[in-house]
């Protein structure tokens, strides 16, 4: 009985785990009289009412059938057959455990299920009925009236409860309301307008629809008009007093996010979104998951289907080392292993505060992750030495490197030890250890290079290819663009830029970049390194590029504020070594398709092997040691023909006496064309 009594209680929050119920039932004892006879009142009316109604539709089946005139040949038949549906309905009812579920959130699926469970029984019922009271027999006409009737009244009675119910909720909240549009009359739109509806506490009074289609302008859904297209949002905004717009189109593009937001921002009003479908928690309510635009949004990306089961198969029981791993790129990658049950997992990382952050996060989010923090640097072999001896890891993801463009060309040879001597350190280590997998994180920039940062990158996805064969470790390259949001990108700038006011500085008006988000580029490369047989540099699709100066207006419009009145933009120049056009592949690398749809895998031509790695290996390390900067870009350019050092770089090594003879003839200065990169 006090399971039944919590069952109803409780019954407006149906995903209440066992336990938790079990915790209610023992909370409940008749001494608390009041919670118990309350609960037991509303259990009671509620059957009470469906018997009602299952008696009810068959005393009017008959009445219906005889046009209110029952013959005296089938009046005991109809008092038996009310006696067997009352009682087989009602056990159908207690069978599907009808009692459960909650008149105030009747839906559609309630319905069917009330449909099925009658029907069934209207079967039963007369099974019965012909078996021991076949003298005369119920008319099927009956037996059919009957269960329509029962269907009726029964899903009627719920429905009318439900109506009064947020009928009165309306009631006692009005004037308190936000008067709203949902921008999208689809699925999730629909989703959204009945969460409003059922969640008073959110505060939205949903006017009506704004859709783009314009088949469904001027139509009707659930009650509520669609005014017609974003065009009309203003007319729309201003007519009907509206003052909150939410967007539910998880499907949208970056460029149908950026004409919404643009729609919103001249008709003055406040806008927000709601995730995509599939992001959403099951159970969790979708009107709690309102929330500002995201600058992610703007991108349009889908979310990225991965092969759980091929990654788990790669992670689980394992321990897995992150280079870098207080980085975005390794933080979000340790975020990322930890579903896969690794059996520990090592970051290493030469930045302290950090550090301690992820080791923090990673602690209180995962209790049961065994994970290791810990200080030290890549180009430091006995760091290397002593953690891979301790921990013995079976896959190491190095993401440790300098990346900032323009700093690394002021500071050519940290960029030579810590991308390029920090990879080997760590590769060979790996290979000494016997690590299973070895990923390196690479970058678009080392595609035909024209920065030091690019060189460098390039030089490293040589050198973890050329070990390939060398060792039964298995040794692949990521290569991705632009990560949204990561330390030093223009997301934070802009950011910093629009809270002071302005201006936003572009460093050209045409430059593009690749771009996708932490997250994704975590995923991608978990999934990559599943595919990866040793060898190849994997690329993952970035999408279409996406013009700098159309993200800055849009992330001054996420701020509520108008480009070019509210926010300048100006135009600062290309940096030293920054490219117009960033590109994914170099003119030596074959495409060869994967079994994911987001990844690409590259075969270079013309590899090094890895006696030219020794070697190169060593005439860097002498070049670092004196200090020779022209000798350093000879070496570069004869290891990778493509590299194009900027011709600011030939400038200050002409001002120091060190520009090495023929380094102009191939120095760039600003591409002016997509193909110069």
């Amino acid at each position: 009985m006090l399971a039944g009594v919590v069952s109803l209680q409780f019954i407006q929050n149906p995903q209440m785990s066992r336990a938790t119920r079990q915790e209610k039932i023992v909370s409940i004892r008749p001494g608390n009289s009041q919670i118990y006879w309350k609960v037991l009142q509303q259990r009671a009316v509620a059957y009470l009412l469906d018997w009602g109604a299952f008696a009810l539709s068959g005393y009017l089946a008959f009445q219906l059938r005889f046009d209110g005139n029952v013959p005296p040949m089938y009046r005991a038949s109809m008092k038996a057959a009310i006696l067997v549906w009352l009682l087989v309905q009602s056990v159908a009812f207690l069978v599907v455990r009808q009692e459960r579920r909650n008149w105030r959130l009747v839906s559609s699926h309630d319905a069917i299920r009330i449909m099925t469970t009658l029907t069934a029984a209207s079967l039963v019922s007369a099974g019965v009925l012909g078996q021991f009271f076949g003298a005369p027999r119920v008319p099927r006409s009956v037996l059919i009236i009957d269960c329509m009737l029962a269907c009726f009244l029964t899903i009627g009675m719920r429905f009318l409860v439900r109506a009064v119910m947020t009928a009165e909720k309306l009631r006692r909240s009005r004037g308190e309301r936000t008067r709203t549009l949902i921008y999208g009359a689809g699925a999730a739109g629909l989703a959204l307008l009945w969460e409003l509806r059922q969640n008073q506490s959110l505060g939205c009074e949903v006017i009506g629809f704004i859709d783009d289609d314009l088949s469904k302008a001027h139509l009707v859904l659930q009650g509520k008009p669609i005014f017609g297209p974003g065009e009309s949002l203003a007319a729309v905004v201003a007519k009907y007093g509206i003052r909150k717009v939410l967007i539910a189109i998880p499907s949208a593009s970056g460029l149908q996010m950026a004409r919404i937001l643009r729609f919103a921002l001249n008709a003055e009003v406040e806008y927000k979104t709601v995730p995509g479908l599939a992001e959403l928690i099951v159970g969790a309510d979708l009107g709690k998951q309102i929330r500002p635009v995201a600058v992610d949004d703007l991108l349009g990306r889908q979310p990225v289907k991965l092969d759980l089961e091929g990654i788990r198969a790669q992670i689980k029981g394992k321990v897995i080392l992150v280079t870098g791993a207080a980085g975005s790129i390794g933080s979000e990658l340790c975020r990322q292993i930890t579903q896969f049950e690794p059996a520990a997992l090592v970051g290493f990382d030469i930045a302290e505060t950090p550090m301690f952050h992820i080791d923090r996060e990673l602690r209180n989010s995962c209790a049961d992750l065994k994970f290791y923090p810990e200080i030290g640097n890549v180009t430091r072999q006995d760091d290397l030495e002593r953690l891979l001896k301790i921990y013995r890891p079976s896959v190491v993801y190095h993401a440790a490197a300098y990346k900032h463009v323009p700093l690394m060309e002021r500071h050519v040879f940290s960029a030579v030890e810590n991308n390029i001597f920090g990879t080997w350190n760590v590769a060979m280590t790996s290979a000494k250890y016997g690590v299973e997998d070895f990923v390196m994180i690479s970058t678009d920039k080392a595609v035909r290079p024209t920065s030091m940062m690019g060189a460098t990158k390039r030089v490293a996805e040589l050198l973890a290819g050329s070990l390939h064969n060398q060792f039964e470790t298995r040794f692949v390259s990521v290569r991705f663009g632009n990560v949204l949001g990561s330390n030093g990108s223009v997301v934070p700038i802009f950011r910093e830029q629009i809270a002071k006011g302005g201006p936003v500085t572009v460093t050209h008006p045409d430059i593009t970049r690749y771009f996708m988000t932490i997250p994704e580029a975590s995923q991608l490369v978990l999934q990559a390194f599943s595919l990866g047989r040793g060898g190849e540099i994997f690329v993952l699709d970035m999408g279409e590029p996406v013009k700098i100066t159309d993200l800055a207006r849009d992330m001054i419009i996420l701020s509520g504020l108008r480009p070019d009145i509210d926010i300048q933009i100006q135009y600062s120049g290309l940096r030293p070594g920054e490219k117009l056009y960033e590109e994914l592949t170099a003119y030596n690398e074959t495409l060869v398709m994967t079994a994911h749809e987001k990844i690409r895998s590259y075969s270079c031509v013309g590899g090094i092997g890895f006696s030219g790695s020794l070697a190169l290996i060593d005439a860097l390390k002498n070049i670092v040691e004196s200090r020779d900067t022209a000798r350093l870009m000879a070496e570069l350019k004869r290891i990778i023909p493509e590299y194009q050092p900027r011709r600011e770089l030939l400038q200050m090594m002409d001002a120091k006496g060190e520009s090495p003879d023929g380094c102009e003839e191939y120095a760039v200065q600003v591409p002016d064309a997509k193909h110069q990169g």
